[in-house]
């Protein structure tokens, strides 16, 4: 079997780079896929494709670029790129829980690097969850700040799930030096390349 020919590129132009704060609900891609929407319904900017993914049910920063070894740069395992994530759990997080994911733990598909965490308080550039959601009032939650230098599918809620902390809301603040810094939901702005 012979392997498909790689596709002519065309002038892409300069090296673009740009800070997206996706919102709830939304998938990381362009196209809708019938039951919720893509980014092509709030971002019309032809040649930049998202830079790693963020989960439909996750909010925060994504990049996107025009660039193929950018975005290779940006989400490859190899380049340990440090993403910082801030996380509604249910439940008080105790010094166990905490250590744990400081030494990584081992999920179905093996062990995890080291993260960074801790306890903090709810951050005071947060904006309103859209849709509202009530959580149950009778359980205690609490925010943690958790940096991770992988990308596993999903791999932060699963990290806090293996050490009894069920995930609530999860926003991404940061890709390496890039933060959601003024990107309020559905905002974008060019960054440096």
């Amino acid at each position: 079997m012979s392997r498909p020919r790689p596709r002519p590129r065309g002038e892409r132009g300069p090296t673009r780079l740009v800070a997206f704060n996706k919102p709830m609900n939304m998938l990381s891609q362009f196209t809708d896929d019938g039951n919720w929407p893509g980014l092509g319904r709030v971002l019309e900017m032809p040649g930049l494709y998202p830079a790693g993914r963020l989960d439909r049910d996750s909010e925060g920063l994504l990049l996107l670029t025009n660039d193929g070894g950018l975005q290779a740069r940006l989400t490859s395992p190899k380049a340990n790129t440090p993403k910082t994530y801030f996380v509604l759990v249910e439940g008080v997080p105790g010094e166990e829980a905490l250590a744990a994911l400081r030494r990584g733990v081992t999920l179905n598909d093996g062990p995890t690097r080291p993260a960074a965490v801790e306890a903090v308080a709810e951050p005071h550039w947060l904006w309103p969850r859209d849709p509202p959601v009530r959580f149950r009032k009778s359980v205690p939650d609490a925010w943690l700040k958790l940096t991770i230098t992988e990308g596993r599918n999903r791999q932060v809620r699963r990290m806090c799930a293996h050490v009894g902390l069920p995930v609530l809301r999860l926003i991404r603040w940061s890709v390496g030096p890039h933060t959601l810094e003024g990107l309020p939901p559905g905002g974008w702005k060019e960054l440096q390349a």
